[in-house]
């Protein structure tokens, strides 16, 4: 007797301009090995160009969207301070999230999912050059490769879009099944160079880093900072 299968689940996945790619295509690669719908989201159909400067097509707009998503997942990247002060994506946002079974983020993601208001009371974790904005969020900031909290999934930093994956698919389908993807990904991290964190990676290499995330920590911040304006007016 053959066993039923699944449903397809609904995967809402937001795009806006300067999203990071990785951040993106990671978790997508994972998920992609399951039984799934996936919504790239848009408020047009117009192409929607990531910070590296590759575009995405997006396959529905918010209107579009189905009500009741799976999964909402919202990457990070260079364009978030711009879309944190965006009332349209914070609105649906919200929406969405009021009824989707898991509300998702990587990297920079989370702060947008903190503008809408979707991290108070929660454990998350987010990139480690903005790692302090969550707490004004409401949120407990986590020093973690990926963050369950509930129904809130939190991926740090770009790269750790994989990881995130793996246990969001351990969350939905069993250990297993994340084990059968990351060998089919071959997904065995070992990285040339022991510099992927702050605490690991020579002083003058973080500087410069620093140096470099400057200018987008601060739009960041202003950001943030415009979101909580908007909400307590």
């Amino acid at each position: 007797m053959s066993q039923t299968q699944p449903p397809p689940l609904q995967i809402g996945m937001l795009l806006y301009p300067d999203f990071t790619l990785l951040d993106l295509t990671g978790p997508q690669a994972v998920l992609g090995f399951i039984n799934g719908k996936t919504h790239l989201l848009w408020k047009t159909l117009d192409t929607v160009t990531s910070d590296s400067g590759v575009g995405i097509q997006p396959s529905a707009t918010f209107g579009d969207c189905p009500d009741d998503l799976d999964i909402l997942f919202v990457p990070g990247g260079f364009g978030t301070a711009r879309a944190m002060e965006d009332p349209e994506i914070l609105r649906f946002l919200a929406d969405r999230a009021a009824r989707a079974r898991y509300v998702t983020s990587v990297c920079s993601g989370s702060l947008l999912l903190g503008a809408a208001g979707l991290l108070r009371g929660y454990k998350a974790t987010t990139h480690w050059a903005v790692h302090e904005l969550l707490p004004r969020f409401g949120a407990e900031a986590v020093q973690a490769r990926v963050v369950v909290d509930r129904n809130r999934i939190s991926g740090g930093g770009v790269t750790a879009g994989i990881d995130f994956g793996l246990v969001l698919l351990a969350q939905l389908r069993g250990e297993d099944a994340a084990k059968r993807t990351q060998l089919m990904l071959e997904y065995d991290p070992q990285p040339p160079f022991d510099a992927g964190t702050p605490k690991t990676a020579e002083p003058h290499i973080v500087k410069h880093v620093m140096d470099f995330l400057e200018q987008s920590n601060q739009q960041m911040l202003r950001g943030a900072e415009a979101a909580l304006r908007a909400t307590s007016t």
